[in-house]
């Protein structure tokens, strides 16, 4: 999602049945166009089009999210970047195209950009915050806040109040 020159885009005007579709997939995205037609008390063709019209529209994105930790990955921080003047974007675009990173945004306050980072462990996080992202042309500084501990990791913004018609 870039919001170009700091603006987002409009928003989309949904109807009932597509803030209703949108609930569903947030709660479980692998739920069958059947499953989520029947819940909706529409056909599953309309379910279908309705679907492919948010996911190409970029409203929807429907992905798995695999947790990290359980993947051996065992630090995660984020990092705060400040920049060159006019270099925001260039460092973006760098960050952007290291696998390690799993969020980049620009930002405002002390930092430019923060960037977290999900590396293996320790001496990771260390080698990419000295010999990748401190040398990015266009860095000024990086100061790293290691995660701790996840409180919430949530996705399911977006619909606001949604009545769900209960599963068939």
């Amino acid at each position: 999602m870039r919001y170009g020159a700091g603006v987002p885009p409009s928003p989309v005007e949904l109807d009932r049945i597509d803030k209703q579709i949108v609930a569903i997939l947030q709660a479980d995205g692998r739920r069958s166009y059947v499953a989520i037609a029947k819940q909706v008390g529409v056909s599953e063709g309309t379910a279908r089009s309705r679907v492919h019209r948010l996911t190409d529209s970029g409203l929807l994105q429907v992905v798995g999210i695999a947790d990290p930790l359980r993947l051996g990955f065992g630090t995660m921080a984020m990092i705060g970047i400040r920049t060159a003047p006019g270099r925001t974007g260039d460092v973006c675009r760098a960050l952007v195209a290291i696998p390690e990173t799993s969020y980049v945004v620009t930002s405002t306050g002390r930092f430019d950009v923060f960037a977290e980072i999900v590396c293996r462990d320790l001496d990771s996080l260390g080698a990419l915050l000295t010999q990748r992202i401190q040398t990015i042309d266009g860095v000024t500084s990086a100061e790293s806040f290691v995660l701790l501990e996840i409180h919430k990791l949530a996705y399911g913004w977006g619909v606001g109040e949604v009545d769900l018609p209960p599963e068939v």
